[in-house]
């Protein structure tokens, strides 16, 4: 039976700053009917809370209700995993994942994924990306690049990765901080193949609205 869901992503959410770009990649990615496996890290709920406002609850069956309320998915459209919950689909290759994305990327998670620690889910799950020949896209908020922080992304580039750094554009006239959140999810999603709507491609009038 075909899969009812244009494609499976894996979104991990790590303690950079910048966790309003991981949410609003998790409500366009539930918008376009994608399945997404949903990982929080200890400190990206500390970020959601300092940066975001959002409360995320401890509880992992209130955490799935909390986050699928949050960004409007469908009954079993969202799953979210614990850190050390080695039995889901993320944590083998087997898996029917297509893309892991990591939005945003801490520089410690940047160099774990890196040296292959896979000490946690999140690490694992990119890990098993690498391994499998499948898209990894990371999104690294961090000012000013270490030489560390430089060698890690060019390292996991040449291992297949993408690296789209959360610095957005402005030859789209931005007017808010949403339409800077907008330009650096619409280059995430244009990777991972999906049609969007929030900027228009270069060279493309905005539409009126």
């Amino acid at each position: 039976m075909p899969d009812q869901y244009a494609k499976t992503v894996t979104l991990a959410l790590t303690g950079a700053s910048g966790a309003q770009y991981g949410i609003k990649l998790l409500q366009s990615l539930v918008a376009a009917n994608c399945r997404v496996y949903l990982l929080l890290s200890e400190a990206a709920q500390v970020v959601l809370r300092v940066e975001a406002g959002i409360d995320v609850p401890q509880a992992l069956e209130e955490q799935q209700v909390f986050m699928a309320t949050l960004c409007g998915a469908t009954e079993g459209q969202l799953q979210v995993f614990g850190a050390k919950d080695w039995f889901s689909p993320v944590a083998s290759g087997s898996s029917s994942v297509s893309s892991v994305v990591v939005c945003p990327c801490s520089g410690g998670t940047l160099s774990a994924i890196a040296n292959g620690a896979s000490n946690n889910l999140i690490e694992r799950a990119a890990d098993v990306a690498l391994k499998e020949r499948r898209q990894l896209i990371l999104v690294p908020r961090e000012a000013p690049y270490s030489e560390i922080h430089l060698t890690n992304m060019l390292a996991l580039t040449r291992m297949g990765a993408v690296i789209i750094p959360a610095s957005p554009g402005f030859y789209h006239a931005p007017s808010t901080i949403e339409d800077l959140i907008d330009f650096v999810v619409a280059r995430i999603l244009s990777q991972l193949g999906l049609e969007q709507s929030l900027i228009p491609p270069w060279g493309e009038a905005p539409s009126e609205q």
